[in-house]
Order: structure tokens, then C-alpha cells, then sequence
């Protein structure tokens, strides 16, 4: 799991800056800093890769920009730019890449928060952007220059012929025509992940849920299905994906809809349906893994893996973000070790922040999780959450100075060196079904 051979930048990388008008300059003195835990610092150039295409630029609001003093490596916040307020710079990654460091800022009184997504440390050297980044997974999957829309909306069209009363496939269309969702564009052009969509409740409250945001404090990005699918409905849209990509995968719970869990009855119906009428591709589950007893009907039914989403393993930690109802970290736990029980695959969708993710006590507390329970594979994915929201979230001592995602990453391969890394849920087959359970390369 080592890095392999790439470029570096050949001069130091300087702090971008943007102004009122959002235009974006790089300092002509003061260097990039970071963010994992301990206040701005300097970022080691091996940490540096060049910003992946596909990659956004934001400027943030209310957000004073720190770059460091390349004499005295000091910090210095940068105020006013153009003759306005200066603002930060961050950079929103590609798919399949983890962010190593969060932009350096001081926030002003008046900012507002910042809406779900994760602010990477950006900076500009040799002509070139440079983000404190690594890819995790090689997987095209999701790479947006794979995505053209009128191919996108052809397979729209396709799927309203095919399915034309089915809800399942209207709420994929809304997810990949107007939320730009790479899995449901995925679908329609039929390859790769096949979302399955369910849930219209959830027995989480996540500080970062995409699609409830009660109080208002800032947008949620989706709305969830206002009624649940039938259980033939769900089936139907598996089949449709699993006839155009015969090795691919189908997946119950999005990013749009709340826990899937809740509508076990729904998922192990679907699943007997899918598998009575076909043998092809992988079922997965994406869930916050709560319902242990619904994860060992699923199996029973046809279920080939789970990908349990987790911040941490630390059951504090955990809590402070999910503010589960009615289960516990335990329950979540249960969930995997029963699925890697009945001869399928587990992984974690681990939400990662540098400065929590990148700890001492999170690298135990992930390899005891591993030992319990015979984890296959760990999805580095970043957290979508304005940094600073986080923080105030978790108990007392939970940031610390992160040592990195790549230590963090090749301390557990070390340890674990069965233990698959990446970002995508791979195409697998359960071992109850007479089928070893491998990794197969992208559809």
C-alpha cells in the first residue's frame, strides 16, 4: 500500500487567495498550510499531489486565509486582498481521492456555515495546482469526465420505457438529471453500481446528513423518496441494471434516503425476488448497519455484502455524530461480524477528517474492529462537513495532530495485510453460494 513514484512539486507551493468576486490568486510570498488538528502547519511536499481533474475550487465566506511565512514559518493571515476581504481557498476532490489536510483558516463572526462538502488544503507551485491529497482507488468508476449528459438522459428515456411506473427509477432519475449523482448517471448508462433507493426515515441524526437537515442551519443537498418502494419495485430496478451489466453490482441505501434498514421486510423481499430470477452480480447493502437482525434475514435471503458507514470506531466518537436512535455502536458491530459469519463481504465506509481519522486512538480502535469482526476492506472517503462543525461536535480530546491518512492507511496494512483499501464497492460473490468472494476490476 505504499505510495508508488509520482511528481512533486519543484518550488515551494503558495497560498491561493481569493477575493470578493471569487476570483483566485496564488500569494506572491506566503506558502500553503494545513489543517489536521493542531492548527495551520506546513505540508510535507510528499504529501503533495497535483490537484486531480475533476477537482472544484471554492472560495469560503467569512474565512480568513493563514499561509505561512516561508522565512520564519510563521503563520500569517491574509485579510484583505484587491482591496476587499480576502476570503480561503479550498479544493472539493475527484472521487477516489482522500484528503490528507483541511484549508487553513480563521473564521470571522459573521460566517456562515459552509454547506456538505470537504475542504481540502490547495495551493499553487511549477504552474500547476497541488492538494494534500492521495488516490485510494485506481477504479474509474466515477471519474467525471465519464459522464456525458445527453448519454445520461438517452438512458433516462431507456429506463421510462422500461419502468414506467416504478419508483425506485424515477427517484435515480431526479438523483442523476438534477443532483448530478455519479452512481444514479451510472445506472442509466448502465455499468458499474446500480443504486437501489428505499428509505424514507432514519433512525440517525448525522451532524452531516444530506438529506435531512431539521434545524435549518444549512441546506441539505437531496430530498428523500416520499413513499417507499413496493418490494417488486426495488427488484425490478435490480434486474433492469444486473441484464446490462451482468458482473455488476446493485446496492441498497443512498446518499438520498434515510436508513434502509428500516424496511427490512422491503429488502429481504427484493432480495429473494432478485435472486429467484437471476444468479448475476453482487447485492450490497449501504447502511448505517444498525439493525443486526435485518442484516441476518439478508443473508439468509441472497445478500453478498455490506458497507457499513462509520466515523469512528470509538463508540464517543461515533455517537456524537450519528446520535443514533434506539441502537448502539454494538448493534453496528454486530452487523458486520454477521455478514463475514455468512460467507460474505464487509466493508466500512469510513468518513475520514484529518486530526480524527489520523490518530493514535483511531488506528486501535480500527484494528480492534478489524480483529473482531474479519473486515474485508476499508473505503477512505472524506467527511462532507464544514470542518469546524465537526469539531465543536465531539467530545472533549477527540482532535488531536493527525500523523496522516497515508501512516493511518499503511500502519493497518501492515498489520492486516489481507486487508483491501479504495473507495467503491467492489464486485464480490458470497462463499455460501459455492462462489470465492473476490475483488473484480471495474465493469
Amino acid at each position: 500500500m505504499r505510495s508508488v513514484e509520482r511528481d512533486l512539486p519543484r518550488e515551494p507551493v503558495r497560498l491561493l487567495v481569493s477575493d470578493e468576486a471569487g476570483r483566485v490568486y496564488d500569494h506572491p510570498e506566503l506558502l500553503l498550510a494545513g489543517e489536521r488538528g493542531a492548527g495551520p502547519e506546513a505540508i510535507d511536499p510528499v504529501e503533495l499531489i497535483e490537484l486531480p481533474r475533476g477537482s472544484d475550487l471554492f472560495t469560503l465566506p467569512g474565512r480568513t486565509p493563514i499561509g505561512l511565512d516561508p522565512r520564519t514559518g510563521r503563520r500569517v493571515a491574509v485579510r484583505s486582498w484587491e482591496g476587499g476581504e480576502a476570503r480561503a481557498v479550498a479544493a472539493f476532490l475527484a472521487p477516489a481521492h482522500t484528503s490528507c489536510h483541511h484549508a487553513a483558516w480563521r473564521t470571522r463572526a459573521d460566517a456562515p456555515t459552509l454547506p456538505l462538502y470537504a475542504y481540502t488544503a490547495v495551493g499553487f507551485a511549477d504552474g500547476r495546482y497541488w492538494a494534500s491529497a492521495f488516490r485510494v482507488d485506481p477504479d474509474v468508476r466515477q471519474n467525471p469526465w465519464r459522464f456525458d449528459r445527453e448519454r445520461v438522459q438517452e438512458g433516462v428515456a431507456r429506463m421510462r420505457r422500461e419502468l414506467p411506473r416504478n419508483r425506485v427509477a424515477r427517484q435515480l432519475e431526479r438523483c442523476a438529471l438534477e443532483y448530478g449523482c455519479r452512481a444514479a448517471q451510472n445506472f442509466f448508462r448502465g455499468r458499474h453500481e446500480g443504486p437501489l433507493p428505499v428509505s424514507i426515515a432514519c433512525n440517525a441524526q448525522c451532524v452531516g446528513c444530506i438529506s435531512l437537515q431539521p434545524d435549518g442551519a444549512f441546506r441539505a443537498s437531496h430530498d428523500r423518496l416520499a413513499i417507499p418502494p413496493t418490494p417488486k419495485e426495488v427488484a425490478d430496478t435490480a434486474l433492469a441494471h444486473l441484464a446490462n451489466v451482468p458482473g455488476g453490482v446493485v446496492s441498497f441505501g443512498q446518499g438520498c434516503e434515510g436508513e434502509p434498514t428500516l424496511f427490512g421486510k422491503v429488502l429481504v423481499e427484493a432480495t429473494r425476488r432478485i435472486r429467484a430470477a437471476s444468479p448475476r452480480g453482487t447485492i450490497n447493502l449501504n447502511s448505517n448497519a444498525s439493525q443486526p437482525e435485518v442484516v441476518r434475514a439478508l443473508c439468509d435471503a441472497g445478500l453478498d455484502a455490506i458497507r457499513a458507514s462509520l466515523n469512528s470506531p470509538r463508540p464517543a466518537v461515533y455517537a456524537a455524530y450519528y446520535q443514533p436512535r434506539g441502537y448502539t455502536f454494538a448493534d453496528v458491530e454486530a452487523s458486520i461480524a454477521t455478514v463475514v459469519r455468512a460467507g460474505g463481504h464487509a466493508s466500512i465506509n469510513l468518513l475520514c477528517f484529518p486530526g480524527v481519522t489520523d490518530t493514535d486512538a483511531e488506528l486501535a480502535a480500527l484494528a480492534g474492529l478489524v480483529e473482531r469482526t474479519g473486515l474485508h476492506l476499508i473505503q477512505m472517503r472524506n467527511l462532507n462537513l464544514d470542518p469546524e462543525l465537526y469539531r465543536r461536535a465531539l467530545p472533549r480530546g477527540s482532535v488531536r495532530r493527525g500523523r496522516g491518512m497515508r501512516w493511518l492507511r499503511d500502519a493497518l496494512a501492515d498489520r492486516f495485510p489481507a486487508l483491501r483499501f479504495g473507495y467503491f464497492n467492489p464486485v464480490v460473490r458470497a462463499k455460501r453460494r459455492g462462489v470465492r468472494a473476490v475483488a473484480a476490476a471495474a465493469v
